[in-house]
């Protein structure tokens, strides 16, 4: 995987977008309906009929959680031709393959707070860690709706979001956890809680749509906006825990780093977790403490493959089949305060980063994206 990944651009309702989005990618999604019912069957045991009762249920949840997320599946189902119980059981692919060992890897994210960067900038980062493989039916979504509020996200065929950020400023990125307090049935799904913080105009709106709802799987959410604050909050079944940046700065991996009642479940076996966030503040200190971080710098952070092949930057590990190898798929730089996003295939050592601009999305003649951040040289034999 070498290639930058496509940018589509929607605009409209919210069932029109879904609608625009499933035709777009109509082979896509077909691709990862394909791939994830398999699973379903091969892994979780689940027939058709019960996948289809699920992903219906899943969508009356929606609609009860944000009915635009529920219009936005419809719309999907709609113009890609596939069923509606099908898109809604894709978006709780993690929920419905409860138990199974199946569980997305990796993930490293970072904020850094304005008053600590050069320009006084917000940013926002993270590697997303995953099967290779995966980057053939990942995108990046631009949505924007009647009022003009646009969210920019990465994002799997068939699915509503991943990380990203909005108009108004606010920035989501997502980490796999795993606790014995995760459950299958009746909640709402992870990527649901994703998008739904993505259609948050406030940093308080986005905290109502992850905290007061029935959650049935762990994940980790880092929220920033730019206004010059960051939290991060660590998700469970009936409880969570919030962490805060120190020193302007808050990092995040894959292990429960607040006090709570639940046993962690992944915290043993995630690559390098355990030294990542701490990596991550080793890396940014000295310029931290001058105030004078840049993007540059947490792209050095995002280019780090200290501990080969299992750092910040991972790369595929040649003694794990071919099957099961986990890298760097991409790599995200978010400055809240220009409503900038830069992105990098994995591993990002190897790749140049390319910049995309909110506010120039939906212009007619809106420039092509700018190349920057050359790769450099790797630092492993």
């Amino acid at each position: 995987m070498n290639t930058v990944p496509p940018l589509i651009a929607v605009e409209g309702n919210h069932h029109d977008v879904g609608e625009q989005i499933g035709v777009r990618t109509a082979d896509l999604i077909a691709r990862s309906v394909e791939t994830y019912t398999a699973r379903f069957r091969d892994q979780a045991g689940l027939d058709d009929t019960t996948i289809d009762s699920w992903g219906r249920r899943y969508h009356a949840l929606a609609e009860e959680y944000d009915p635009g997320i529920a219009a936005m599946l419809e719309g999907m189902a709609a113009g890609s031709g596939q069923s509606l119980a099908r898109i809604a059981a894709l978006n709780a692919r993690t929920e419905l393959l409860y138990g199974t060992g199946y569980r997305d890897e990796g993930c490293t994210s970072l904020a850094v707070l304005p008053s600590h960067t050069r320009d006084g900038h917000m940013l926002l980062a993270q590697n997303w860690d995953w099967h290779p493989e995966q980057a053939d039916v990942t995108f990046l979504l631009a949505t924007r709706d009647p009022s003009g509020f646009t969210v920019l996200s990465l994002t799997e065929a068939g699915m509503l979001a991943k990380s990203g950020l909005n108009s108004a400023g606010l920035g989501v990125c997502a980490n796999l956890l795993v606790s014995d307090r995760d459950t299958g049935g009746e909640g709402i799904p992870y990527h649901f809680l994703l998008r739904g913080a993505l259609h948050a105009r406030t940093m308080s709106k986005a905290h109502q749509r992850l905290l007061p709802v029935r959650r049935i799987s762990s994940g980790n959410v880092l929220l920033a906006d730019a206004g010059g604050e960051a939290v991060d909050f660590e998700l469970a079944p009936q409880v969570f825990g919030t962490l805060l940046p120190e020193d302007g700065l808050l990092a995040h991996a894959n292990h429960f780093m607040a006090d709570l009642p639940l046993r962690d479940l992944k915290a043993a076996t995630s690559a390098l977790t355990q030294l990542r966030p701490t990596r991550v503040r080793h890396l940014l200190a000295p310029a931290a403490d001058r105030r004078a971080i840049t993007t540059a710098d947490v792209v050095r952070v995002l280019r780090d493959d200290w501990s080969y092949p299992d750092g910040i930057c991972r790369w595929p590990d040649p003694e794990v089949a071919a099957g099961d190898q986990v890298c760097t798929v991409y790599s995200i730089v978010m400055d809240l305060t220009s409503r900038t996003l830069w992105i990098a295939p994995g591993p990002p050592r190897d790749h140049a980063y390319t910049r995309w601009e909110l506010d120039a999305l939906f212009e007619p003649a809106a420039p092509a994206p700018a190349r920057d951040f050359t790769p450099e040289a790797p630092a492993h034999d």
